[in-house]
Order: structure tokens, then sequence, then C-alpha cells
């Protein structure tokens, strides 16, 4: 069944269905336009959401940068501006499939049926036209033939008439005759426009006008179908990818390890100092052994006394230790000397910045503060980094010296650039003057030997630090052949001269030993616990304490590890 044969006289009809069909695609055009311009929106959100969010803003450097959970973050705001750009494309393609496709179609459809419904009415108006043509003819026909009926009665009449003469029955006769004539003339002429307007009608049909738009109609129908089933397949095509997305987001999810993070907090926050120890009760009923000084056990100043002696100074909490347990017991070096900001220096041992890290962790635990209020002052920042732990003043000082080696080679470099466009110059003096460059080289060659400078400063420090980290935290074996002091260095060998050179001086009083001491490091010496030494040189404020075997051995041990008696 096809509209030419069931419609061929609906054409008003066909007309209004083919015209709501067309506005049916742009109205789904229009839709799939505000579907595109949704996606694109909440694509766009979705990245100003994890821009604003992501925190690479945060230097690489950061303490951050090391947690799981802070890279499992980062990782879900990857994906999540991924999802993003699939929702992007999603909206390009809908855009390019369905909107530009169909509203390209549509525009060839509007033509065509123009031209059809034009190539209908036109036949349509030709077939009225010869319509009104076929209907003139039939009713002159009518018309002359009844006035031939009349004619002929009239010339029978006139015959059958005894009165009328012979001419007025010719007359009549030939009047009848004539209309007769015209009435046949009249009938052919009908005739004719009858088989004419048959054979527009016929040909009216043959064109087919009604199947062509039945035909265009339905590949309208077929097309907006395909765009239909583009709606859900584009989203379908992404599908795998926003998989992967939401997989990458879950993946983040269980790459979370909170037992690392809270190892990479520790290695990343720890001091170096050691825990402190409890601080023994002192019975005054017994009376005092000896005056009490701020690098042994003595008696416990006040808060308010003890953080106005140490205002200028850098105060941790729990960085001091006033008794190790011979399990955590750390091997010793030669006991370092204070350095001059601490008081004066031993005699025995040169301005060394050694001093200051050992003398720091050797002093004895400082009595219980009322408020944390006082610790979180913070320490005036210095150029070597005394103001930080030791731990992290390691790390800092091995960063710094990172900087200074990439500046000093891009120093160099430059340096090394300037140096063969000199070579160029003076070879081709044409290509520039080799004077010109003279203030550069001059200026990259300062910045080396300040570079330089720096560096080996830094290192001197990073050194100190070293040994005073290989001293205090038990290292052993696991500390690098890099930054592992060499025994041999001179650093020691002032003291091994002046120590066998000097002859024994009278012991000043006596001690005994609380805890076992190794004495593995060189200026040291081994006791155990309940040991009985003599003293030969009192503390002298850097944490050690000079003391001598009766077989005549002597070295320095830890203050806080014995009860000092000196002689009145």
């Amino acid at each position: 069944m096809d509209w030419g044969t069931e419609l061929w006289d609906q054409y008003d009809i066909i007309e209004k269905h083919t015209q709501s069909g067309l506005e049916l695609v742009e109205k789904y055009v229009k839709f799939v336009k505000e579907r595109t311009e949704i996606e694109q929106n909440y694509a766009k959100q979705l990245r100003n959401l994890s821009k604003k969010y992501n925190l690479k803003r945060i230097g690489k450097d950061e303490p951050e940068c090391r947690l799981s959970s802070y890279q499992s973050f980062l990782e879900i705001l990857n994906e999540m501006n991924d999802y993003a750009g699939q929702r992007e494309l999603i909206a390009e393609n809908m855009m390019m499939n369905i909107c530009i496709d169909l509203t390209k179609y549509l525009q060839e459809l509007k033509q065509e049926r123009k031209m059809y419904l034009m190539e209908a009415k036109k036949a349509q108006q030709s077939l009225e036209s010869t319509y009104k043509q076929l209907d003139s003819t039939k009713k002159r026909f009518e018309r002359e033939w009844r006035e031939a009926e009349r004619a002929a009665q009239y010339a029978e009449k006139t015959d059958q008439d005894i009165n009328a003469t012979k001419a007025d029955v010719e007359k009549a006769k030939q009047q009848a005759h004539m209309r007769a004539h015209v009435a046949e003339e009249c009938k052919n002429d009908y005739a004719a426009q009858l088989q004419k307007y048959n054979k527009e009608q016929n040909h009216r049909c043959c064109l087919c006008v009604h199947q062509k738009v039945q035909d265009l109609d339905e590949r309208r129908v077929r097309k907006l179908a395909q765009g239909y089933i583009l709606f859900s397949d584009t989203e379908k095509h992404v599908m795998p990818i926003i998989g992967k997305c939401l997989e990458g987001m879950t993946k983040a999810g269980t790459n979370v390890n909170e037992r690392n993070d809270s190892m990479v907090v520790i290695e990343q926050n720890k001091s170096g100092f050691e825990r402190p120890g409890d601080v023994e009760f002192e019975d005054y009923s017994q009376g005092i052994n000896r005056a009490s000084s701020d690098s042994s056990l003595g008696t416990p100043k006040g808060p308010m006394e003890l953080l106005g002696k140490n205002r200028s100074k850098n105060f941790w909490l729990f960085s001091k230790k006033s008794k190790l347990s011979p399990s955590t017991l750390p091997p010793f070096s030669t006991p370092p000397a204070p350095s001059p900001a601490n008081g004066p220096p031993s005699p025995k041992f040169g301005r060394d910045p050694l001093s200051y890290c050992l003398k720091e962790i050797n002093k004895t635990v400082k009595p219980r503060i009322s408020s944390f209020r006082t610790l979180r002052r913070s320490p005036t920042v210095t150029e070597d980094f005394t103001h930080l732990p030791p731990e992290q003043r390691r790390k800092r000082l091995q960063q710094k010296l990172e900087e200074i080696c990439k500046e000093l080679q891009k120093e160099v470099d430059q340096s090394e650039a300037l140096g063969k466009m000199k070579d160029v110059y003076e070879k081709n003096p044409q290509m520039g003057d080799p004077a010109s460059l003279a203030s550069q080289i001059s200026q990259t060659s300062q910045s080396i030997e300040r570079l330089r400078g720096e560096l080996n400063k830094y290192e001197v420090i990073r050194i100190s630090v070293v040994y005073s980290n290989y001293e205090v935290i038990t290292y052993y074996d696991k500390v690098s052949p890099l930054s592992t002091p060499d025994p041999s260095q001179a650093i020691y060998a002032e003291f091994d001269d002046d120590f066998e050179d000097e002859e024994l001086t009278a012991p000043i009083g006596k001690c005994t030993a609380m805890y076992s001491f190794p004495g593995a490091s060189e200026g040291t010496i081994s006791m155990q616990e309940g040991e009985v030494l003599a003293v030969v040189e009192e503390d002298k404020g850097d944490g050690w304490t000079r003391v001598r075997r009766n077989n005549g051995d002597e070295g320095y041990i830890p203050t806080s590890y014995v009860t000092i008696s000196i002689n009145k």
C-alpha cells in the first residue's frame, strides 16, 4: 500500500504530515544540542573541581608528596579530569554525528520535499485547468445540441403545416441542419477535451508524486531512528574508558598504605634526639655529693627558670636524654668540644661544629613544663640550620648541597659556553667582539667561586652533622661509606697527641657508673655498671667527664651515666 493509491486525493494531509515530520527532526536536533551543553557544562565543572582541589601547587619537595594518601588523592583528581574529558568527547560526538549530520540531512529533505510538492501542485493546477476547459466544452455541446433539437422540431412542424410555404419549410430545414452541424462540432470538441482531461489525469497519476513524498518521509524516519541509536551508542563507546577512570579511582583508594604513611611521617619529622629517661629522686637528707651542673642530673630547676636560661637557645621537646639504657647505647667517638655560643671550649678540642650537636643531645632532660605554649616559640632560623633537630638538619643540609651543586653546574656550563663563544669571536671577528663577553665571563667566574665556597662551607657542616649522627644515633654498619667519618682523620689527631703526651693529673674526685658504657670510639673509655672510677677532669658543660681507672687508662664518659663525688 502506498500513498499514491490510498491517499491520491489527500494532498493537503500529506503536505501537513511531512511538515510535521521535519519539525520533529528539528526538535530532536535541538534536544541533542541541549544535551551536549549539559555534558560540556558538567565536564567543565568537573575540570574546575579537579583544578580547585589539585595539590600540585605544593612543591614536590613538600613532606605530603611522599604520603600514599596524598598520591592517591592526586590520582583520583587526575582520573576525574580524564573522566571529564570523556564527557566532553560525548558532547563532541553527539554534536558532530547527530546535530550537524541531521541538520544537514534536514536541509536536503526540505529541498527535496519542496521540489516534489511544487511538482504535484503544478500537475494539480494543470489538471484543474483542463477540467475547466472540459466543463466549458461540455456545457457548449449541451446547449448547441438542445438548439439543434429545437431547430429539427421546428423544421418538422413547418413541413407538416399546410399553411407554410415551401420557402418557409426549406428555411426551417436549413436552420435545423446548421444547428445539427454546430452541435456535432461541439460534441467533437467535448470529446476531444474529455480525452485531453483523462490524459492529464493519467499523467498526474503516472508522476507518482505522492509515492515520492512517501519515500522521502520514510527516509526521514529511518534517519531519525539512526539518530536515536547514536544518542545511546555515543555514550556506550566511551563507557570502557570511563570504567577505567573509575577503576583508577578505586585502585587509588586501595593503594593507600596507612602504615607506610606513618613511617614516612616518622622519617620526615624525626628529630634524631633520644627519648628522655626518668629523673632520679635525690635525697638531700643524705647530703649533696657534688654541685649540680646543667649537664648532669642535679637539682631540677623550675620551668620558668629553665626557660629563662635557655631563652636564647634552641629548645626541643624531648630533645635531651639524661640516661640511656644499655640496649640502646650508641657507640661514641671523641668527646666533642662546645661551640663558642655555648660556653668556653674544652682545652683538648678546637672549636668544632660537632660539639654543639653532641652537647645538645647529652644534656640532661628538662623538668616537666606546665604548659606547651612556651614550646611553640619559633626558633631563630640560622644559616647552618642549627635551629633544626639533628635528623632534619642533616636532610636540609643535603638538600642545600644538591641545590648548590645544580646551580654550580649551571654556572660551569654557562662559563664553558661563554669560553667557546669567545674563541669563535676571536677566530671570526665579524661575528662579534670578544671583549663584549668579558663582563659576563667575569661575573660567571665570580659566581662559580662563590658557589664553590658555599659548597665547601656546607660540606664541612654536613660532615660535622654526620659525625654527630654517627656518634649519637646507632648506625653501625648501616652508615654509608660516603657519610661515615674516617677515624684516622685529623679531627682526632690533635686529641690523641695531647692525650698521650699529657702527664697524669691528680684525681679531683670519684664517680660510680649507673649504666654500662662501651667506650668504642676514640678518646672514650668503657665502663661497667657499678664500676668506680677516678674523676680527672670535671664536666666543662659539654656533657663529658674525664676519668681514670686504677690501671692508668683514661678517657671520657657521659656525665649523665655516672654519679660524681668531688673531693672537698
